[in-house]
């Protein structure tokens, strides 16, 4: 049976005026972008935390960036979220123009895929975070 986890963003739930809960795939992948989304020294409390890859925006998109960020996403992954997931994968793509919106330079954006094994489950899972 799977268990429920806290929202992230923790929030209060207004017909139960409890903690806000989740379910277990879906609170693995919040804690995924929390990881990705921090810079590390963010959080006092854990200063190695976080992938920091807001920084790696401003940084020419090459093959040595999308290598770099690969190589930070997994080691981040396996030391913090290691017993939650396995069999994980992670591609850094480039994204494709988009018609809409046509003003969006495809390169100055970080397009992270993420493939993995929830270990509570055995089931196949993917996030996908796009930095623009």
């Amino acid at each position: 049976m799977l268990r429920d986890d806290y929202n992230f963003p923790f929030r209060i739930d207004a017909a139960s005026n409890q903690a806000a809960q989740t379910s277990y795939p879906t609170h693995v992948d919040q804690m995924i972008r929390q990881l990705l989304l921090t810079d590390p020294g963010e959080r006092i409390d854990m200063p190695t935390f976080g992938c920091g890859l807001r920084r790696m925006v401003f940084a020419p998109n090459s093959m040595a960036l999308q290598a770099t960020a690969q190589l930070l996403v997994s080691q981040q992954l396996q030391q913090w979220l290691g017993d939650q997931i396995s069999n994980i994968k992670v591609q850094v793509l480039t994204p494709q123009p988009d018609p809409t919106q046509p003003d969006l330079d495809v390169q100055a954006v970080l397009l992270i895929q993420i493939n993995y094994t929830l270990i509570e489950t055995q089931t196949s899972a993917s996030t996908q975070v796009q930095l623009i």
